[in-house]
């Protein structure tokens, strides 16, 4: 009896792509066939009208917050800021030498990096989607440097590898040798038509000349034999130095070894190669913000409660220093400080409003920077930039900076972790932090413990104005609670990045908010609530 094989549509093909060669096969077939994405907003709303005679005050001094405030400032509006820290920004912080924080339950840390090193322990790229931030550091006149997000002569290193295990790799051998032998296995599958008995002959050749090209196969006889972008095992040099390539690592290895686990050969959105950092650190940002507000904003003011009536709003503010407890009064209010923060003060909210508050959670979040006295990343392993990407539990990824080329110090990200690995870590004491995070790298690079100098963490589930990294939505509270804060309720709204589609990203506290003044210069243009 002759076996069949069932045919396959399009579509039945990309999800088995999927499967075999992830997102990275699936994306650049459907690239061969020709689909694409593209986003995002590009500048503040265009208002019309005046905003004199109003005041609006602004709860916390974030960018969604001072981004309302420099805004609805050009409309005329008097704006108020209050902020509880002693320095604006909100999550987008750079620590370097002399930064304070103190977590909740925790000691003080101070930084002690060496002067002109730092660590972006809050927000630390930007992508090019992201034209909303840019749009500022453009108007501000904030340098912006490359960051590289993605290194493929970075290591892998994972611990839980089958044959690989404990074993140092470039990711760029793995990338090219799976895609590779995954390419061989598709291309004779499509050329002996056993896949494909629904595409059509120019798809069948349209698809094999791509997974030739994307595979480095023979064009005879479409094998993989390897190819030269996944790294020599002797470089090439002078003379008689045509280099050595490395040999390919096997398929049944790769595939047993599970390395989908940790790489994937193309980023989700918009995780590019290639992104942004303003130069001296992401702080930058926010202090052009605040160099532009000036004594619009008030620092060291921790709001107690918030309060309105038909005509005004009311909020309570304690100062920090000394006590005192002062009430401000205005037109509007925007609340611009986290979720996690707004449902613990004393509000005259209505239940509906109180219990959608309430219908997010937030992202527990830990990162560390170690400042080397040695850049062994660059000097021993030829690696500028990018992630080192591992399955070290509690570690994620090991970042090295995208600045200081050649230097002699460096700071690198010790880890990047979320959820129950950034919950277990937090508890640990900020020199028990350093010890997990040397005892990871130290696997990976041997000068690891040796050239480290001094460290700074933040658990940011344990910072006082923030209780959390960002916002994350579930599909209920997005299609229930989410709608109702948009809204706003009376002569409140709400903005930052957990009012937006882009949690975590500075571009999501900016559009946040973009979208919020435009909403509420209309109802102040309009005289009332709606």
């Amino acid at each position: 009896m002759i076996s069949t094989t069932p045919s396959l549509t399009r579509r039945e093909f990309l999800f088995r792509a999927a499967a075999v060669g992830g997102s990275a096969l699936l994306l650049n077939t459907m690239n061969a066939w020709g689909m694409g994405i593209a986003s995002t907003t590009h500048a503040p709303p265009e208002l019309s009208g005046s905003g004199k005679g109003k005041k609006v005050v602004i709860l916390g001094a974030g960018l969604a917050g001072m981004t309302a405030a420099f805004e609805l400032g050009k409309l005329g509006y008097q704006v108020e800021v209050l902020e509880a820290r002693p320095f604006a920004g909100g999550r987008c912080q750079t620590a370097r030498k002399g930064f304070a924080l103190q977590e909740l339950g925790g000691e003080t840390q101070t930084c002690r990096f060496d002067d002109g090193l730092y660590i972006n322990h809050g927000p630390w790229r930007i992508p090019l989607d992201h034209q909303s931030t840019l749009y500022y550091t453009r108007l501000f006149d904030v340098p912006l440097e490359v960051m590289v997000n993605d290194n493929d002569h970075a290591w892998l290193y994972m611990e839980d590898a089958g044959p690989f295990s404990g074993k140092r790799m470039r990711q760029e051998q793995v990338k090219a040798d799976m895609r590779g032998h995954v390419a061989e296995l598709l291309a004779k599958s499509v050329q002996a038509r056993q896949l494909d008995a629904e595409l059509t002959a120019d798809d069948r050749m349209l698809l094999l000349d791509y997974l030739a090209h994307e595979g480095a196969l023979t064009k005879k006889d479409l094998v993989y034999r390897g190819r030269n972008g996944a790294g020599y095992a002797v470089n090439p040099g002078a003379g008689l130095r045509p280099g050595q390539p490395n040999d390919p690592l096997g398929f049944r290895e790769l595939l047993s070894s599970r390395v989908g686990k940790v790489y994937s050969a193309v980023q989700e959105f918009p995780m590019h190669a290639t992104m942004f950092q303003p130069v001296g650190g992401m702080d930058r940002i926010a202090q052009a913000f605040s160099k532009r507000l000036g004594r619009k904003i008030r620092y060291g003011q921790e709001v107690q409660s918030l309060r309105q009536t038909p005509g005004k709003v009311t909020v309570a503010v304690k100062d920090t220093a000394s006590g005192k407890v002062s009430t401000v009064e205005a037109d509007y209010c925007l609340c611009a400080m986290p979720l996690s923060i707004l449902r613990t003060l004393d509000t005259d909210f209505s239940d509906r409003f109180k219990t959608a508050l309430k219908a997010v959670s937030y992202a527990p979040v830990g990162k560390i920077g170690l400042q080397m006295k040695r850049r062994f990343w660059e000097e021993d392993d030829q690696i500028y930039g990018g992630h080192v990407l591992t399955d070290i539990k509690g570690i994620n990824t090991i970042s090295l900076p995208s600045s200081g080329w050649q230097q002699k110090k460096g700071v690198l990200l010790g880890y990047y972790h979320y959820a129950l690995d950034a919950i277990e870590v937090s508890a640990l004491s900020p020199a028990e932090r350093t010890e997990f995070a040397l005892d990871a790298g130290a696997k990976i690079f041997p000068p690891y413990r040796s050239s480290f100098e001094n460290a700074f963490s933040v658990a940011w589930h344990r910072v006082q104005y923030n209780l959390g990294g960002w916002a994350e939505w579930d599909e209920a509270g997005r299609k229930n609670a989410y709608p109702v804060l948009l809204e706003g309720e009376g002569r409140v709204l709400l903005a930052g990045e957990h009012m937006s589609y882009l949690t975590g990203w500075q571009a999501g506290a900016i559009e946040s908010a973009w979208q919020q003044i435009e909403q509420l210069h209309k109802r102040a243009t309009m005289g009332g609530n709606a």
